[in-house]
């Protein structure tokens, strides 16, 4: 017989830990159009403020921290503006570049990213929102470190069932292609990955939601500003414990939430919920701050009754920090300058929109045949966080995941930039969405997948 093991603990760190926010909901009128289909382009009102999250994490006051933002945005449609407003950012606040994290939560309800256009209704407000992220930024980053003290982060496994699979054969049997939307033939990857942040008293001080699932939920019909179903999950779990939500958006390429595409906030509000609940389900599951489960002993009782308690466990204070590239094969894809001709000469808004952007990904990865994609690998205790700016299919975490069994691994998409989706191999012989989206070929998602295997071997050696 196997003898099972004697102790329960949660992956943990004890170190040093700020915790600052900052609101950066834009203006209503700004430009606002993120769907081809969209009959608007500006936004008429706010559903929900957008936030800023800033986290701070050191082993010790002397150490440089790990820097993680948390931030209600879409994507970058535009790589050399992130790359600015980074190096701007490491300069400004003396971050080394692999201890900087930028994350999006992915609001496709958000003004965009990207610089001014005369020619959009409203984008000449973007610069100067673009600008008060960036203040904001710094304003969060140095509140969190001046407020930063001792303090335990506690990770747990649940499971969330809001994602769903959303490559779905096309009904219409004399077309084949897949459409994006509810498949519920095929099974999504519902892990959920909850971080309890404690002050040595046991006192909750943030949560961490680790969570793959497009928000999508509000489109083309949705006129305001808007999180999407965070912002009802932040509100649900802060509720509860009082203390500061952050989201980190999951390796989410392929799921999304069953009922989405939109106008009516009260679904992006029933989805924040789902997911608050099912997070502080797992919040409520796991032991108390410091402590671990262990076997004590056997009571004959009517029944031999296994008796576990509670003891206090040593925490890891190990901070480690990778940054590695990975040269990604870029398709044969028309010139940015050709993609420009194109665009200007269509009449179909729905499909100027989409070359729009088709040239906006082109000029941002240059006119070579690769382009180095960043990949980033954070140790923090026993928990490794690991990520690039790319959309990867939920494959990849799942495979990491079974890589490290040992491991509590926080799989993340869209850190530190955005350049479209990674989609497996065997999906570049279907016509899906996805695949004419990304700039880049098949094979991506594998490759990736081994450099971030490789950055997390690196982490543990």
């Amino acid at each position: 017989m196997t003898q099972p093991p004697a102790a329960r603990r949660h992956s943990s760190f004890r170190g040093r830990i700020g915790i600052a926010r900052e609101d950066i909901t834009p203006p209503i009128g700004i430009y606002s159009r993120n769907w081809g289909a969209a009959k608007h382009d500006s936004a008429d009102s706010i559903h929900r403020q957008l936030t800023l999250s800033a986290l701070t994490i050191a082993s010790a006051s002397e150490d440089a921290p790990l820097v993680l933002i948390d931030a209600d945005l879409g994507w970058w449609r535009e790589l050399d503006l992130f790359s600015r407003f980074q190096e701007r950012l490491l300069t400004e606040m003396s971050i080394e570049s692999s201890h900087l994290i930028f994350a999006l939560s992915h609001t496709h309800a958000s003004a965009p990213l990207m610089q001014a256009d005369s020619a959009l209704p409203g984008n000449e407000i973007l610069e100067a929102w673009i600008e008060r992220i960036y203040q904001a930024t710094v304003s969060a980053i140095g509140r969190a470190l001046a407020q930063a003290d001792e303090a335990i982060l506690d990770w747990h496994k649940g499971r969330c069932g809001l994602a769903a699979v959303r490559d779905l054969p096309d009904p219409n049997p004399s077309v084949n292609r897949m459409v994006c939307g509810f498949n519920p033939a095929v099974s999504a990857d519902d892990t959920l990955m909850v971080g309890r942040i404690t002050d040595l008293s046991g006192t909750t001080r943030a949560t961490l939601v680790n969570y793959a699932c497009h928000p999508t939920t509000l489109a083309w019909e949705n006129t305001t500003i808007s999180p999407d179903y965070i912002g009802a999950m932040r509100e649900t779990m802060e509720k509860e414990t009082g203390a500061t939500a952050f989201f980190l958006q999951g390796m989410s390429g392929d799921v999304a939430p069953k009922h989405q595409y939109v106008g009516d906030v009260n679904v992006a509000d029933r989805h924040g919920r789902q997911l608050g609940f099912a997070a502080l389900a797992t919040l409520n599951d796991m032991e108390p701050a410091g402590n671990q489960l262990f076997f004590d002993r056997v009571v004959e009782s009517g029944a031999p009754l296994a008796v576990w308690r509670h003891q206090p466990h040593e925490h890891s204070s190990d901070i480690r920090s990778v940054k590695t590239v990975v040269d990604l094969k870029i398709k044969n894809w028309p010139t940015a300058d050709e993609l420009q001709q194109q665009e200007s000469k269509c009449e179909d808004r729905a499909l100027k929109e989409r070359l729009r952007r088709k040239r906006e990904i082109r000029r941002a990865l240059g006119d070579g045949s690769s382009f180095p994609l960043a990949v980033y690998a954070w140790r923090i205790g026993d928990a490794v966080l690991v990520g690039s700016g790319g959309e990867a299919y939920s494959r990849l975490q799942r495979e990491l995941r079974v890589r490290f069994p040992s491991l509590t691994m926080i799989c993340m998409n869209l850190i530190n930039g955005s350049v479209g989706y990674l989609p497996p191999a065997d999906l570049y012989d279907v016509d899906a969405y996805p695949v004419w989206q990304t700039p880049f070929d098949r094979g991506c998602l594998e490759r990736i997948g081994e450099t971030m295997a490789g950055a997390i071997e690196e982490l543990l050696d």
